[in-house]
């Protein structure tokens, strides 16, 4: 009976101690202490609802797990009296990511919305969108805005200009829903443009805990608004939205939304926004559990406080470099910007040990950034936000936020270095609108197509073809060169005057200006295609959107220059132009239209803006050159926003800049003067390279042939930048440029405009900048006095020497006593070369190198608030705290010469006159 009894009842046991062991083991499960890799939930959301537009059904996607439900028939979306369609992409979207949701679309040439019931509080809302064609409609047709509540989210939102090279586009937005209150999402094509239409492909939305972001359950939050009076704060109140623009895991990898606290926020690395290739990514420590004891588990995944980036272990590079990011954020917005932090390396235990500095946008954050000691121990994360205004800037959509970290000085600090663990910024609202502008159209790189195979017959035609060809192209070349010579030895006495004559001829042969043509491939130009095109007006047009002022990127005497984008053939895609329109009805500006395409159509050469072509049409003149992304060098001296130039920059710039000059007097066929060098005329292309431009003014020297040693012409240029000589005598030759470029080192040493239009009696002697340089170096033997603060301590002595040699020879009242721009670049290339070597020395740090005399407080805001020029400068030095340097590398040059000796001009030992 024993036996009969336990052989049935036994297996009865068997589901009540499977069942307790499962829940034994769930239960330590949740006691383990989470490590990297494990999606552990920190926060369980009141409300997760995802979307998957213009499908039925449910589907699981990969990340996450999350269950995507159909909108239609869904209690989400109404159909009726709707005329929005559901629509199948027509290709998937490429890499091997999640298909889901990009494969199906609700889209509609008329407004639709979604409608969710959802509880009070702070929500995510997510859109997907993926680029491609639904039912054989054109994508770039696809402009519209989306609406949640009150808050603009976008506005002529286009996704074939937003996509990547993916094609998927990912939107992601914090807003508050009030009691009561229904969150409608509302799509609507764009009324600006023919034949546009709206789609959506998914829709998530996910609760988030209460502060997270934005306010805490006991009132508003407010964070240090930088860039504005001391104590000043920012308010994030339930009454504004955000948009998350960049969500970093500093020296980590890509974090899917399935590892995240549960709120199915993802985390990308930071390679692609890092500066310089000097910062170290610390191995990540699985082993090391974050304390949260300051802030909530979920701020952030683990991972984030588990790996980081610090500047390395070379106390003497971190003193001389920044560890910095820079992420391309929309122009006129305030931006929210949390900082992640956390020490887990072993050596940084107690408060001291790692002190640093941070600035955002350039502004100061933290000048002691203690991480043991804001969290209170060691393991401790804590998170630090902060709000910067990006305001308007010269038309540019975009501009860099960056942000930098710089080590304290060495008696704050036991470690000369700084740390960052993750960074979200956020897009704060301007009146109710988180809308920016439309990316520019792309430009792509033309493909390289392979050769394509043939069989030998084919193949043995063409090398037949081939040598014929060249045999006949052969007699032709050498008939050419025959005739050439003859007619040169016939025209050998009359050289100068006839090349002239030929300038003269083609440009008699331009239509008249009321003349329209029709393409660019017109032969009413006598230019070589390949050195200068010819473009109709309507393609002018095209290129600017009709000339939208949202293209504006200057505005000058000649009229307005436009950021263009011209087509570059089928595969080749857009390419980037500046257009200069030349206003209506200017005579001079017609001259100087000739005169710059006689110039520029006959010259390329690294350091000069190339000239791509022009148009006169209807009217219009209008040239097109190469677009130099980085804007004038006056904009990164002074007056602007942007970052301080270092020393080796501004130097290599300004070799760059001499170098063209130089080719323009010596490396043309004939002598070229510029006659308007200056800060606003020298340009800089991406990678910082320095080119000239502007010849609408530029003339012809004086050759060999020729008796004279000038030219005679009436005085033009820009006033603080002529030369003396020239405007007594009105005798123009190559050294005015040299004593023009003259004051442009002046600006670049010491960041201020070259004349001050209005001062008080007190600082009269400082209006005119070349005049002041030259009393400071008769007094001082140097411009220490006047040296940009940012520089202070960063110049080399020996350097500063070379460079005030270089400057007051330029300076000279009399032109014969001037340097050759040949000389002059080689005096600059020879202070770099000083530079450089005191750098590999360890210098440039002390601050006791140079001893810049820096204005009273209150003569330097006089002079603040006196100073207003053509360009609308704000300010006489460029600001910036002492600490942050240039952050790009920038490819250097070694300059060996045969001698100890530095560079000196003629009658040298005399110095130059005042004036």
């Amino acid at each position: 009976m024993d036996k009969i009894h336990h052989k049935y009842l036994l297996p009865n046991y068997i589901p009540t101690i499977l069942f307790t062991s499962i829940c034994i083991i769930i239960f330590f499960q949740h006691l383990c202490v989470p490590v990297a890799g494990n999606s552990t939930h920190f926060y369980n959301p009141t409300e997760t609802i995802f979307l998957y537009c213009g499908s039925s059904g449910n589907i699981t996607s990969q990340d996450g797990p999350r269950t995507w439900i159909g909108d239609i028939k869904s209690e989400y979306f109404q159909s009726q009296n709707n005329a929005s369609t559901p629509a199948k992409a027509s290709t998937q979207p490429s890499g091997g990511g999640d298909k889901t949701p990009y494969m199906w679309a609700r889209l509609s040439r008329s407004q639709f919305s979604y409608t969710f019931r959802l509880t009070p509080g702070q929500k995510f809302i997510r859109l997907y969108f993926y680029d491609t064609s639904y039912q054989n409609l054109d994508r770039s047709k696809a402009f519209f805005s989306v609406t949640a509540g009150n808050f603009t989210l976008l506005r002529n939102f286009s996704t074939s200009l937003a996509a990547d090279d993916s094609h998927t586009i990912f939107k992601e937005f914090c807003v508050n829903v009030q009691e009561n209150q229904n969150l409608n999402i509302t799509f609507s094509p764009s009324q600006e443009y023919n034949d546009s239409y709206a789609f959506i492909n998914g829709i998530e939305i996910v609760s988030m805990p209460p502060g997270l972001y934005n306010t805490t359950v006991t009132g508003e939050t407010e964070v240090p608004f930088l860039g504005q009076a001391p104590g000043v704060q920012f308010s994030l109140s339930n009454s504004i939205a955000l948009e998350m623009v960049y969500r970093v895991n500093v020296g980590g990898k890509y974090i899917s939304a399935g590892e995240d606290t549960g709120m199915y926020r993802t985390w990308s690395g930071d390679v692609s926004y890092l500066t310089e290739a000097y910062p170290s990514a610390v191995p990540v420590n699985l082993s090391f559990q974050p304390n949260f004891t300051w802030i909530h588990n979920y701020s952030a995944p683990v991972e984030v406080y588990q790996t980081a980036r610090t500047m390395g272990n070379d106390a003497k590079v971190n003193e001389n470099y920044s560890l910095t990011w820079e992420f391309p954020v929309d122009s006129a917005f305030t931006y929210l910007v949390r900082l992640h932090f956390c020490e887990f390396q072993p050596e940084i235990t107690v408060t001291g040990n790692r002190i640093f500095e941070i600035y955002i946008a350039n502004q100061t954050a933290e000048k002691r950034a203690d991480v043991i000691g804001w969290g209170g121990g060691s393991g401790v994360p804590v998170y630090m936000d902060y709000a910067v205004t990006m305001g308007s800037k010269a038309n540019q959509k975009k501009q860099n936020l960056s942000i930098a970290l710089h080590p304290a000085p060495a008696y704050m600090t036991n470690y000369s270095d700084a740390i960052l663990n993750g960074v979200e910024i956020f897009k704060v609202d301007s009146s109710g609108s988180l809308a920016g502008l439309n990316p520019d159209p792309r430009t792509n790189p033309t493909p390289v197509t392979p050769p394509t195979p043939g069989n030998n017959r084919s193949n043995n035609r063409k090398v037949i073809i081939a040598v014929v060809a060249g045999v006949v192209s052969s007699f032709v070349a050498v008939s050419v060169v025959l005739l050439f010579i003859r007619r040169r030895k016939m025209s050998k006495v009359n050289e100068y005057s006839g090349s002239h004559s030929v300038a003269k001829s083609w440009w008699s042969r331009f239509s008249s200006f009321t003349t329209t043509t029709k393409s660019t491939k017109s032969n009413n130009s006598a230019l070589p295609s390949d050195l200068c095109s010819h473009f109709s007006l309507s393609e002018m047009k095209a290129a600017t959107n009709n000339f939208d002022k949202v293209f504006i990127i200057g505005v000058g005497g000649f009229g307005n220059v436009y950021k263009g984008f011209i087509n570059g053939g089928s595969e080749s895609g857009t390419t980037q132009v500046a257009i200069k329109r030349l206003n209506p009805g200017s005579q001079q500006g017609a001259h100087e239209f000739k005169t710059e395409i006689e110039m520029l159509s006959q010259l390329r050469y690294l350091h000069l803006v190339s000239l791509i072509g022009y148009c006169n049409d209807a009217g219009e003149m209008i040239l097109v050159y190469d677009y130099m992304p980085r804007g004038t060098l006056r904009e990164h001296l002074y007056g602007s926003d942007n970052p301080p130039l270092s020393w080796n920059q501004r130097l290599q710039i300004c070799i760059g800049a001499g170098r063209g000059l130089n080719y323009l007097h010596t490396g043309a066929k004939q002598v070229i003067i510029h006659r308007d060098v200056k800060t606003t005329n020298i340009l800089l292309d991406e990678k910082w390279v320095a080119k000239v431009s502007d010849f609408g003014l530029s003339k012809v020297g004086p050759t060999s042939t020729t008796t004279k040693a000038h030219v005679s012409t009436a005085v033009k240029g820009s006033f603080g930048y002529l030369d003396p000589e020239y405007i007594k005598f009105q005798r123009l030759t190559d050294k005015s440029d040299v004593y023009s470029f003259g004051v442009v080192l002046c600006e670049v040493i010491c960041a201020r405009p070259p004349i001050l239009k209005t001062v008080d009696k007190i600082h009269r002697k400082q209006g005119n900048l070349a005049g002041w340089a030259r009393q400071c170096y008769d007094q001082n033997g140097t411009l220490d006095q006047i040296v940009d603060p940012v520089l202070k301590g960063k110049i080399a002595p020996q350097c500063l020497k070379k460079f005030c040699e270089v400057v007051m020879s330029c300076l000279y009242d009399e032109g014969i006593k001037r340097p050759s721009m040949s000389d002059v670049v080689w005096g600059l290339e020879f202070a770099l070369q000083l530079q450089q070597e005191y750098e590999k020395l360890g210098g440039g740090r002390s601050g006791n190198e140079i001893c810049v005399s820096h204005l009273d407080d209150d003569d330097d805001q006089t002079l603040i608030n006196n100073y207003s020029s053509d360009y609308d400068s704000g300010a006489i030095f460029s600001r910036i705290g002492g600490h942050v340097l240039e952050s790009r590398s920038m490819s250097t040059m070694t300059i060996t010469t045969s001698d100890d000796y530095g560079f000196s001009s003629k009658d040298s030992d005399s110095k130059p006159m005042l004036v």
